[in-house]
């Protein structure tokens, strides 16, 4: 077996020998598809918009630097925390709690920094030690769970106009499966802007009530503006030294749960492009740039940041696994942020279109994790292997909302994902494997069987 890494059937690593105009628009896809939920976030928070794509953009070039350029990761707004930001800034009748945002920000800052202490007791005990709780049979089912646990927000969002999303859905399968050259390689693309138009069309210019789309937002909407308001970040808006103690010990322990997503996505971005990114270029430099990315982020009034799952759909779909394409979409979302206009008619965009798009992109996440567990052969034969996997896939999948764990005034709300990594980890921990070694965790990724896990 070649000690180099597999390279599949039409895949595309460096995207420069498709030329800058393609590339650049694959990059375009990209940022489209982290769009709608990277600022649905601040919709629900009350957090700036246009700080958010900032923060987005400026958070996965910062991610690429300390990862070596190698990981072809987008770093979106994370979910984790929105209970978090409701615990401490609520809504006030629908409007942000401006008061208090500073504060939330702060609190998720500080739980940004210990992804900073994992990746220093992974760079100082190493990778070997710490894979050893992340066999196949524990990530494979994680990463399934992290594409069917985001589907029921596909379906809510197709069902706010199912003409569209099934436009938007059948121009998608049609352009990658029979799609020739460029159409092949953008079909997310080809899948918003086809759908789009038909929403203009039907409803815009024919008059039917339910396609058309309201332009008010991007007429009022100015071309140029700053992204961020100096009162909103941590710097101009936390004056209150004991709100801010408690807004840290209420945030930070989410960030146990959300560093165990962490994982599950680089180990569901390396099955995708068939490269061991755990190992190179390291666990510690993911983590160290998802950290950082969100600690910058929180400072300057921006949502925490996380690796998404949307982006790694479009890498499957695509076969383009060059990071490239992916900064190109930060430095997208970077300009958007200085263009309120631009910003407006990408949120002008249906619901309904994303979810069509959202049905794809989710489908193939599950996809993935499904192929990681094949290639790696995990015997389900074996008590334990059902045991673990069943236990991910119930917990992700059942346990609606999560835990919240109240302590005196302290709530601490944990994903249902994290919870069933948590458990997964634990249950292989108990009932170990004799058969297994982190040596040959991912030999179905990187088709070889001397990995270093110590360098």
């Amino acid at each position: 077996m070649s000690d180099k890494p597999k390279v599949g059937v039409n895949e595309i690593r460096d995207a420069r020998e498709l030329g800058m105009p393609k590339m650049v628009t694959l990059g375009f896809q990209h940022m489209f598809a982290m769009f709608g939920a990277t600022v649905t976030v601040p919709l629900l928070t009350g957090l700036s918009v246009s700080t958010t794509l900032l923060c987005a953009g400026l958070a996965t070039i910062l991610f690429h630097v300390l990862t070596k350029r190698k990981v072809p990761a987008f770093l979106g707004s994370s979910f984790a925390f929105l209970a978090g930001y409701a615990a401490i800034a609520p809504m006030i009748d629908g409007q942000p709690n401006t008061e208090m945002l500073p504060y939330a920000c702060l609190g998720v800052a500080f739980a940004g920094i210990l992804y900073l202490v994992l990746a220093a007791c992974i760079k100082i005990a190493g990778i070997k030690r710490i894979m050893k709780f992340f066999p196949p049979v524990v990530t494979g089912p994680i990463i399934m769970a992290i594409g069917l646990s985001l589907s029921p927000s596909a379906i809510a969002n197709c069902s706010s106009n199912w003409c569209l999303a099934v436009v938007a859905l059948v121009l998608v399968i049609i352009a990658n499966v029979f799609g020739k050259g460029m159409i092949k390689i953008i079909p997310i693309l080809i899948g918003i802007i086809g759908s789009y138009l038909v929403a203009v069309i039907a409803g815009n210019v024919l008059g039917i009530e339910s396609f058309a789309i309201d332009f008010t937002n991007v007429e009022q909407a100015a071309w140029i503006g700053l992204p961020i308001e100096w009162s909103h970040t941590v710097f101009g808006g936390v004056h209150d030294s004991g709100i801010a103690i408690g807004a840290i010990i209420a945030i930070m322990p989410i960030a146990l749960a959300t560093m165990m997503e962490h994982i599950g996505d680089i180990s569901a971005i390396s099955a995708t492009c068939n490269r061991n990114f755990l190992t190179d270029p390291g666990l510690h430099r993911t983590l160290l740039g998802d950290g950082l990315g969100t600690i910058l982020a929180s400072l300057f009034g921006g949502p925490a940041n996380t690796t998404y799952g949307e982006n790694t759909g479009v890498l499957a779909l695509s076969r383009v696994y060059d990071p490239r394409v992916v900064r190109i979409a930060a430095y997208f979302a970077i300009a958007m942020s200085f263009c309120p206009k631009f910003a407006a008619l990408i949120t002008s965009i249906p619901m309904s279109i994303v979810g069509g798009i959202s049905f794809v992109l989710y489908g193939m996440i599950s996809a993935i994790g499904v192929r990681n567990v094949v290639e790696a052969k995990v015997d389900f034969s074996k008590t334990r292997n059902t045991l673990i996997a069943g236990v991910i896939l119930v917990v992700a999948l059942g346990l609606t909302g999560g835990i919240t764990i109240v302590v005196g005034e302290i709530s601490i709300t944990l994903t249902a994902l994290a919870i069933a990594s948590i458990a997964g980890i634990v249950l292989n921990v108990i009932f170990p494997e004799k058969d297994f070694s982190p040596e040959n965790a991912f030999e179905s990724v990187t088709d070889s069987k001397q990995i270093n896990f110590d360098e």
